[in-house]
C-alpha cells in the first residue's frame, strides 16, 4: 500500500442514483429493505475504498433506520461520506432519498457502516486518516467515537 495520509472527506463522497422497479418491491408494494440495504452496502464500500486505497468488508451496519416508504418508480439518490477512521477500520455514513421530479429530497433511510481495509492477503491494513474541515465533520467524528465505543462494549459482553 501507498504511504499513509490525511485525506478531505470529500476526497471519497459517493452518490449512487437507483431507480425504483418492479423486481425491487415487497409483498407491501414498497421498496424491498434488503435491496435497499445491498445499494447502500455498496455505496459504503466505494467510500471506504475510495478513502483506504484498498479492498474492503463490511463489519457492521448500526442505526439502520426505515424513516418511509419507497414505492415503483421512484428515484432513490444514496450517499455516502466517511465520518470516522481508526487503524483499519472506516465508518460511513450513508443517507437514502427519494427525489421528486421537481429534484426535492425525502429523507427514507439513513445507516452507519463499519468497513475494514484489507491487505492483498485479506489481513486488516492500516487506512488514512481523516482531514476535518467543517464543524459539520468534527460533530460527525465525536458522534462516530460515541458510536464506536458501544460497538466495542456490545462485543465484549458477548463474551
Amino acid at each position: 500500500m501507498s504511504e499513509l495520509k490525511l485525506k478531505r472527506v470529500a476526497e471519497s463522497l459517493t452518490e449512487q442514483v437507483q431507480i425504483v422497479l418492479p423486481q425491487h418491491i415487497n409483498g407491501s408494494n414498497r421498496l424491498f429493505g434488503g435491496q435497499l440495504v445491498a445499494w447502500m452496502d455498496i455505496v459504503a464500500g466505494v467510500v471506504a475504498r475510495r478513502h483506504s486505497n484498498c479492498a474492503v468488508t463490511t463489519v457492521a451496519i448500526d442505526n439502520l433506520q426505515f424513516k418511509a416508504p419507497a414505492y415503483v418508480d421512484d428515484v432513490m439518490v444514496l450517499t455516502g461520506r466517511i465520518t470516522h477512521t481508526g487503524k483499519s477500520s472506516m465508518e460511513v455514513r450513508v443517507d437514502a432519498f427519494v427525489e421528486s421530479l421537481h429534484g426535492g429530497k425525502k429523507l427514507v433511510n439513513q445507516a452507519y457502516f463499519v468497513m475494514v481495509a484489507l491487505d492483498y492477503n485479506e489481513n486488516p491494513t492500516e487506512v488514512n486518516g481523516l482531514l476535518l474541515e467543517t464543524e459539520e465533520e468534527k460533530s460527525e467524528w465525536e458522534a462516530a467515537v460515541k458510536r464506536n465505543n458501544l460497538r466495542r462494549d456490545r462485543r465484549l459482553a458477548q463474551y
